[in-house]
């Protein structure tokens, strides 16, 4: 287990990003390790936070009148578990993220959730600059494809790069396996 008072945030893990609008998607076993870990997280009374997308745009189905705003079943918040509901990539703007964690003295977080290139690498670039020690569970998180100026980018190739960017710089990159020991 990791040292007392690691926090597990959970990035973004909502029904909106089972869509088809967002394409192919890379680690199907994402939610699945997400699970595991918060069950592992759970029973070591270690602290839980999750971090909710509400978009501001209407049309968008991470906007709160949408279902796909929820949170999916894997990762549905027990009573006592923080939530911080965020608007924009990084999970620090615009919310009391920063002063919670150290308001309770947690230093080091354990990162999973969704996306690997947006929400997730903006909230640990973050929090790395920030001073936080951060792990970032790579088959706990996913991505999908991307197309940019008429190329198509796999998932599994952005996801690759994403943490690439983020390992000694930012975080830790690190297997679920090496946490649920």
């Amino acid at each position: 287990m990791t040292e007392p008072c690691a926090a597990l945030l959970l990035i973004d893990v909502q029904k909106a990003f089972d869509d088809p609008v967002w394409g192919h998607r890379n680690n199907p076993e994402a939610e699945h390790r997400i699970a595991e870990l918060l069950s592992f997280w759970r029973k070591a009374s270690q602290p839980v936070i999750h971090i909710q997308h509400l978009s501001v745009l209407p049309h968008s189905s991470l906007h709160p009148n949408h279902p796909g705003c929820a949170f999916k079943p894997e990762a549905q918040p027990e009573e006592g578990e923080v939530i911080f509901q965020k608007s924009v990539n990084s999970a620090f703007i615009g919310t009391d993220l920063e002063v919670h964690l150290r308001e309770r003295g947690i230093q080091k977080l354990i990162i999973v959730g969704l996306t690997t290139d947006h929400c997730v690498s903006t909230t640990t670039r973050m929090a790395g600059n920030l001073g936080f020690e951060v792990n970032v569970v790579e088959d706990a998180v996913a991505t999908f494809d991307r197309e940019f100026r008429g190329k198509h980018y796999p998932a599994q190739l952005i996801h690759e790069t994403a943490l690439a960017s983020l390992d000694g710089e930012f975080a830790k990159v690190l297997a679920a396996a090496d946490l649920l020991l």
